[in-house]
């Protein structure tokens, strides 16, 4: 990280976030309907999002991680897919969740979309906190976002820069980078 990268201003404050979410567990938890669901969160950055979540499904709904990088240290994606922690157990049958902080060149979330099919779910969706679709480079679309965002650095709310930020309880911008 540049050593003059500062905060932004607040893009999406507490209350927007908790706004949201609370609408995306509504509409979670409608659309499965007297089903049971598997959300998988993409670690580290989704934790806080999927932790508030999941407060919001109704549902009777099981969790699982997954930790995923095509970045490392570095601001921008590698292209390459690694997965350092896989599922502690099966999903074939199940209604699987994939939540994600954000998704921007859609990469990583496309590789593992394709790798999470292979084993056979009953249905398969993805359930993004911030989409940066400008920054697209494959084609994937998620099923539930909670903001559209622009082509900027985020941070905040489980969001980070080399570890760092991830306590913010909102989301700004790294300016500077």
């Amino acid at each position: 990280m540049d050593k003059t990268a500062t905060l932004g201003q607040v893009m999406i404050n507490e209350e927007l976030l908790k706004q949201r979410t609370k609408e995306l567990g509504k509409q979670i938890s409608e659309d499965y309907k007297g089903e049971e669901i598997l959300l998988i969160g993409i670690l580290k950055g989704a934790v806080i999002f999927l932790s508030d979540l999941i407060r919001e499904i109704t549902l009777d709904t099981k969790i699982d991680f997954m930790a995923v990088t095509s970045y490392g240290a570095s601001t921008k994606s590698s292209g390459v897919v690694r997965i350092l922690k896989d599922l502690d157990s099966g999903i074939e049958d199940l209604n699987v969740i994939i939540v994600e902080d954000i998704i921007d060149s859609g990469v990583t979330l496309h590789y593992l979309r394709d790798y999470l099919m292979g084993r056979k779910p009953k249905s398969l969706r993805i359930c993004t906190l911030l989409d940066k679709p400008e920054r697209r480079e494959v084609d994937i679309a998620p099923d539930y976002v909670g903001f559209e965002i622009e082509n900027k650095f985020i941070v905040g709310y489980g969001l980070d820069c080399d570890q760092k930020y991830r306590n913010l309880p909102y989301i700004t911008c790294l300016e500077g980078i």
